[in-house]
């Protein structure tokens, strides 16, 4: 084992929370805070709750949300018009990434099934990160991004999830503000 590789993993790991998702060009927004690693830490939130509601094996799935960005620590975020125009060469990444970790094949096989999107896990996995993106623009919309509300009225996200149960929880991410959360448990009074 090389331990000075796998700390350089660590750190590129790392690397993701200043890795900026590229819809922020074609959302006409600035918001900083949304990178690959705060999206990844909610898909893997959401990845986690649609595994029990599918009865998927919830070990595989959270390592597969926690593992479906992290080539774009070395490739970047692209959005659909950038997609068009690029090549990424996802599987050499992954290979050099975990080219130093102990049991590597375990770490490539989760992201080749995430890839092909064949098993349960793996429709789950993709379904979370959908989900999570349909969230965000519900949130910009409910802070007046146009380009976001003309996204969610074409429901392009929601036709691609696969679950029914993530099928279920879009049509409720569509209605609900996200505030709701907060402003069913606030109160000014102290106890």
């Amino acid at each position: 084992m090389q331990a000075d590789k796998i700390i350089d993993f660590f750190f590129e790991v790392g690397s993701l929370r200043k890795v900026i998702r590229s819809h922020r060009q074609t959302f006409l927004t600035d918001d900083l805070t949304d990178n690959i690693s705060s999206h990844s830490y909610r898909v893997t939130i959401i990845g986690w709750i649609l595994a029990k509601m599918e009865k998927a094996d919830l070990s595989k799935v959270l390592q597969m949300c926690l593992l479906h960005d992290l080539p774009e620590a070395r490739s970047g975020d692209q959005n659909w018009v950038n997609k068009k125009y690029l090549k990424v060469y996802e599987e050499e990444i992954i290979k050099d990434q975990f080219n130093f970790l102990p049991d590597k094949k375990d770490f490539e096989e989760i992201a080749k099934e995430y890839a092909e999107r064949k098993s349960l896990e793996a429709r789950v996995t993709k379904d979370a990160d959908l989900l999570d993106q349909i969230m965000l623009l519900r949130e910009y919309e409910w802070l007046g991004n146009q380009e976001a509300a003309i996204w969610l009225k074409g429901r392009e996200q929601e036709k691609r999830l696969s679950t029914k149960s993530a099928k279920k929880l879009a049509k409720i991410i569509y209605t609900q503000k996200p505030s709701s959360w907060w402003n069913k448990i606030w109160t000014a009074e102290r106890r």
